[in-house]
């Protein structure tokens, strides 16, 4: 059970609403992370917002979808994983590639090198050196890549610990977590 109360987006009124509606046209139904987000009208807005913005961005939403994969894994964030998984498939991604992204791997030297610089901003708390960056540049990302790659980091940060802290029911297929293996 939520450790918070999952807000029914019939009854909820303006500009929560608004965003519920929004997210349900998206998805063809709402997701019961954004029920718990509509807590906080604020906090819901920024996290469809940052979905938004990032949707639109450069690094492409299979790759998005693979570093979802990687940092819900490493935070043993069942609801993320889950999730994410179902939308990688969408986005291209194959069973095979979004396992390996579990691991934080990949069979393309780029995606590898992206999933290694996610990870290790996960692991170090953003504390990266020089040469972690430096790799991800050699690996043929642009500072505009590497930016957006921490920024996809940094939102699904955001929402594996609202999944996370509030036990949030997870409403995709299981996938099992590899961090729990």
């Amino acid at each position: 059970m939520s450790r918070v109360p999952l807000i029914d987006p019939g009854t909820a009124s303006g500009e929560r609403q608004a965003l519920l509606a929004q997210i349900h046209g998206a998805f063809g139904a709402t997701p019961a992370m954004f029920k718990a987000a509509a807590n906080s009208t604020a906090a819901l807005k920024s996290l469809w917002g940052s979905f938004g913005a990032l949707g639109g961005g450069v690094i492409g939403a299979r790759l998005g979808e693979l570093i979802a994969v990687a940092v819900a894994d490493r935070n043993a964030c069942e609801y993320c994983l889950a999730a994410h998984t179902v939308l990688g498939r969408k986005a291209g991604a194959t069973p095979e590639e979004l396992a390996a992204a579990q691991a934080g791997e990949s069979s393309d030297p780029k995606t590898a090198a992206a999933l290694r610089f996610a990870l290790k901003l996960v692991e170090a708390r953003g504390q990266v050196g020089d040469a972690d960056v430096q790799a991800v540049r050699e690996a043929g990302f642009s500072d505009e890549e590497i930016v957006e790659i921490l920024a996809h980091v940094a939102l699904n940060l955001f929402t594996n610990y609202i999944n996370i802290a509030f036990a949030v029911p997870v409403d995709f297929p299981a996938v099992k977590l590899r961090s729990a293996a």
